[in-house]
């Protein structure tokens, strides 16, 4: 037979060991569930982000169209420039010829 105190010592690496194995299952646990949040949270990101490309798509071709307009619009005030300039021209001309005449 051992002596009991040989006995409490094995009683007592048991008991280390098993609370050792409990605070590593422990540990794994929390690992896991920490993972699971982080691919969740990945996931989201995931799709956030082609939103926003999406977004950003729709706003490039956006903006191209309104550069588009832009340019319209300049073309036009340049040709409506261009008229008041020759109706002006016109304007003065005859005004000479009635000053003149």
């Amino acid at each position: 037979m051992r002596p009991p105190a040989e006995a409490g010592r094995r009683d007592i690496i048991v008991t280390d060991s098993n609370d050792s194995l409990e605070k590593l299952e422990e540990k794994l646990r929390r690992l896991l569930e920490l993972f699971q949040q982080t691919q969740g949270e990945k996931r989201a990101l995931r799709d956030e982000l082609e939103k926003l490309k999406a977004d950003f798509k729709e706003r490039a071709k956006h903006a191209d169209n309104l550069e588009g307009e832009l340019q319209a619009l300049r073309r036009e005030r340049d040709d409506v420039r261009t008229r008041v300039e020759k109706i002006l021209q016109q304007i003065d001309i005859l005004t000479r010829a009635e000053a003149g005449g």
